[in-house]
């Protein structure tokens, strides 16, 4: 008989995005992390409300995600809000980045993971940002599922 070891998922979610921009496509990338900041994300120590994505000499960069200075750390502080180089294959890099040129398309992060492996992730999307009458629509959808899952469950 096997027994199952339940690992500690890490999922950091960018709940903004999806009411400010249509998101057209996903990409998971890599993140490069320096010291600490591993286990900071592993406690659950991190914010992507006002983070972006942009290219910078051909590769992709997050700014302002918010990532707190681990506890316990002795020694390589870094900065909370630092710029992070997000790893992604070169089809999908050139890709994105004809995209992202295009008007009215962005790149934003929507979600952050800890995977099987260990490895910390960025899910990335191609976004086209909404107008207010399509916000208005998300709020009314959202209010008419609330209602029919308050139906179901009664």
């Amino acid at each position: 008989m096997k027994q199952e070891v339940e690992k500690h998922i890490v999922e950091i979610n960018n709940k903004k995005a999806s009411f400010l921009y249509f998101l057209m496509q996903e990409y998971n990338a890599g993140m490069v992390l320096c010291g600490s900041e591993i286990k900071s994300i592993r406690a659950g120590k991190a914010n992507l409300n006002d983070a972006y994505c942009t290219f910078i000499n051909g590769e992709l960069w997050v700014m302002q995600m918010h990532i707190a200075e681990y506890r316990f750390s002795s020694f390589g502080k870094f900065e909370a809000k630092r710029d992070r180089k997000l790893l992604l294959n070169r089809k999908e890099l050139r890709k994105l980045e004809a995209k992202s040129k295009e008007k009215g398309y962005t790149i934003v992060p929507t979600l952050l993971y800890i995977d099987e492996r260990g490895w910390c992730k960025l899910k990335i999307a191609l976004a086209k940002g909404k107008h207010s009458y399509d916000k208005r629509e998300s709020i009314k959808e959202r209010d008419t599922n609330r209602e029919i899952k308050r139906e179901f469950f009664r």
